[in-house]
């Protein structure tokens, strides 16, 4: 008996011991947390200390990453296929830059790239306009450059409201009692500019016409080809691209309002990659010469070379607009992000 109860006190003692270490250690990684003395709309697992509105580099060196291989991806906006070979010579040329491997991924939606940033998986993006916003705040996205030219002009695009050329839609206002194609729910020109532009047209989505998301550009273009969709609020330089590559014929659609310029896809790197990789990547963007390259043959019209990107205040329109449309940067706004794929009808 005595014997047993001694067993029973050590075990206790064995017990108490333990949660008062896990308690301890709570406490600590509390303390680590609460050291960030500001974060403004970043994840928790972030912080802005500078106050540039990007997360911080981690001071600590053994949180930074170094991976063998970096993983780059392009936005979202069309058949990720297509992109990979436009690209290519500039995932050469990074790979020289940083001597590293440099492996294509491309996302299927604007939530799996910044999931995949987020969780370290990504390294090196371009996000779309909208995307950038969600990549900064919930993937730990440092955007560095952008398309632009030589002379420091960067390259935007605009909101152009679509419908197929037999449509009696004309304006805005023509909207009412119809079904429109959104892109997603972070996409810029094909969700959050017309949400809060048509409200001040006296059009509000989902009040008075029937939003359905597309799940990319692309999508809702061709939707409103094939009149699967009234009309569609997209991205003039995706439309622009795809008439280019003779995806479908102009005629096939009428622009009937389109927006101011907005800033264009951003490119950069995850937060806590290893800081010589980042220079180098910068550096790797801004020095990248795209005579005779993909980049060149595919946006070579509109752009021909990247050019330093300021979030503060390049994006400012964009991150105006998602403040009217109550935008909050949380792991269920980032699930939210997420349209289910439709099967597609085959024709008969």
């Amino acid at each position: 008996m005595k014997t047993s109860s001694l067993f029973q006190r050590k075990l206790l003692a064995g017990i108490i011991g333990f949660i008062a270490v896990a308690l301890f250690l709570g406490s600590v990684d509390l303390t680590v947390a609460d050291d960030c003395k500001h974060r403004g709309d970043l994840d928790s697992r972030y912080c802005d200390e500078n106050r540039d509105l990007i997360a911080d580099t981690p001071e600590d060196s053994s949180q930074w990453l170094n991976p063998s291989t970096l993983v780059f991806s392009y936005t979202a906006v069309e058949d990720p296929s297509v992109y990979e070979n436009v690209f290519s010579e500039l995932i050469d040329y990074i790979a020289k830059k940083t001597g590293k491997r440099v492996k294509w991924y491309g996302p299927e939606s604007y939530a799996a790239q910044v999931e995949a940033m987020r969780s370290g998986r990504l390294h090196i993006s371009g996000f779309a306009a909208g995307a950038t916003v969600y990549g900064v705040n919930l993937g730990g996205f440092h955007p560095v450059a952008m398309m632009g030219n030589k002379d420091g002009t960067f390259r935007g695009y605009k909101l152009w409201l679509i419908t197929h050329r037999d449509s009696d839609i004309k304006t805005v206002k023509d909207l009412k009692g119809r079904t429109v194609a959104h892109v997603t729910p972070s996409s810029n020109s094909g969700n959050q500019a017309p949400r809060a532009l048509f409200k001040n047209m006296g059009v509000v989505p989902d009040v008075d016409y029937k939003v359905i998301y597309s799940g990319k550009h692309d999508n809702s273009i061709m939707g409103v080809v094939n009149k699967d969709y009234d009309a569609a609020p997209v991205a003039s330089t995706v439309m622009q691209r795809m008439m280019e590559r003779g995806v479908f014929d102009k005629s096939e659609v009428r622009i009937i309002w389109e927006s101011d310029q907005f800033p264009g896809t951003s490119y950069g790197y995850i937060y806590n990659l290893h800081p010589k990789l980042q220079k180098q990547i910068r550096e790797a963007f801004l020095t990248f010469d795209w005579t005779g390259t993909g980049l060149a043959k595919d946006f070579g019209k509109r752009a021909n070379t990247f050019i330093p990107v300021n979030y503060i205040q390049h994006w400012e329109v964009i991150r105006t607009i998602q403040k009217e449309n109550n935008v909050v940067y949380s792991q269920e706004a980032l699930k939210a992000l997420k349209v289910k794929k439709k099967k597609k009808k085959k024709k008969k």
